[in-house]
């Protein structure tokens, strides 16, 4: 098991695939979900496992990306978040990262490896 665990919250299925390739190649252990119900679930069980929380802004279901980076940086302070979407920046937590899409690969491994 690698020590760098990486929660990826994705509502498409290509799109999360390809991000989680992406971070698998590089050696990344990997959790994936679909929306962030299934995150926030992951959270509460992963704890100090998880070290980075990769999510789109916009998400299927009652939570959206933001709410659930802002969840994630109360509940775990010191985890690496970076936010994606195809649109402009929201209101981004504290010391959390975001990439518009599309973004270069080597961007997404920066943030996420920082």
């Amino acid at each position: 098991m690698s020590n760098f665990v990486a929660l990826i919250v994705e509502d498409d299925p290509f799109q999360r695939e390809c991000l989680a390739d992406l971070l698998k190649s590089e050696g990344l252990e990997v959790v994936e979900c679909a929306d962030a119900a299934a995150a926030e679930l992951m959270l509460a069980s992963t704890g100090p496992d998880l070290r980075a929380l990769v999510t789109d802004v916009e998400l299927g279901g009652e939570m959206s990306g933001l709410e659930l980076a802002q969840y994630a940086k109360r509940k775990f302070p010191d985890l690496n978040v970076v936010m994606v979407s195809g649109q402009g920046p929201p209101h981004v937590p504290h010391d959390t990262r975001f990439l518009r899409k599309p973004f270069e690969p080597q961007q997404l491994l920066d943030a996420v490896l920082r």
